[in-house]
């Protein structure tokens, strides 16, 4: 770990396994940094739900994918032989879109907002799929078939609570999809190394840029470090959403930075 000021440094919260793969692309575009995971990545202490899911997933018109982790852990519980019929996956960005892939979903069932896209949420989703769904509701009404259902593959918490915003889930039900959701995975707050806490405390006060890709990173800082002066941190947000709550906690400065890798490098830069 560092000691005193670093110029330019950025600390990267993500969980682990994303942290490392996104500090050395930043790196390599000339961005410095450093990890400090700040959600933990779990497997769910009972698998047999995800295999119950695996049951239906031919029959749903689409499986919703939340992060790069969900489609890890939901793929690793497929069963052998288990057909994916006609059903789509669908990504909110270009790491759970590259997950799919890895995974062996077909490239032609997969919906994602390009790589060039403004942002990576679901409104950028429903926007590309909203036309679909509609056509798979009007179909299954003429021919008098089931209600045409989704299936959301997410995180939750340690006590169970599901992590991720409801509003997705709420346009296709209201375009007439039966939305259904399983939990995948589970994030909880790390438990810090000294080494890490040491980082932690450097990085509010010398001047480094603390990179958020969510709000839930933010708040399991705030959890396993409620003394941290934040009021004269810096922080980089990857969504409007997030700034809003960073700013709202007491950050003391807060960016927003594009979400591409390219133009977050770019961004970062002009702001050291």
């Amino acid at each position: 770990m560092s000691s005193g000021a670093v110029p330019g440094r950025v600390i990267v919260t993500r969980p682990e396994r994303e942290a490392k793969a996104w500090a050395d692309a930043l790196q390599a575009r000339g961005v410095h940094c450093e990890i400090l995971p700040l959600i933990d990545i779990t497997a769910l202490p009972e698998p047999s739900v995800l295999a119950q899911a695996w049951q239906a997933v031919s029959h749903h018109l689409a499986v919703m994918f939340v992060s790069a982790n969900a489609v890890r852990f939901f793929m690793d519980a497929r069963p052998a032989g288990l057909s994916l019929g006609n059903c789509r996956a669908w990504s909110t960005g270009p790491g759970t879109h590259a997950a799919l892939l890895a995974a062996g979903w077909p490239a032609d069932s997969i919906d994602s907002p390009p790589k060039d896209a403004a942002q990576f949420d679901s409104e950028a989703l429903w926007n590309l799929v909203a036309g679909r769904v509609k056509d798979g509701v009007a179909l299954a009404l003429a021919h008098s078939k089931a209600q045409p259902s989704v299936l959301i593959v997410r995180g939750a918490d340690t006590q169970g609570q599901l992590a991720g915003r409801d509003w997705l889930a709420l346009q296709l039900e209201n375009a007439g999809l039966q939305v259904l959701q399983t939990v995948a995975y589970v994030r909880q707050a790390p438990a810090l190394t000294p080494m890490q806490r040491s980082l932690a405390s450097e990085a509010v006060q010398d001047g480094s840029w603390w990179l958020f890709s969510s709000s839930e990173a933010a708040q399991h800082l705030w959890q396993v470090c409620p003394d941290l002066p934040i009021g004269q941190a810096r922080a980089l947000a990857t969504h409007p959403r997030i700034a809003q709550r960073l700013l709202a906690a007491g950050w003391g400065r807060v960016e927003i930075v594009p979400t591409s890798l390219e133009s977050q490098a770019e961004s970062i830069k002009s702001l050291t």
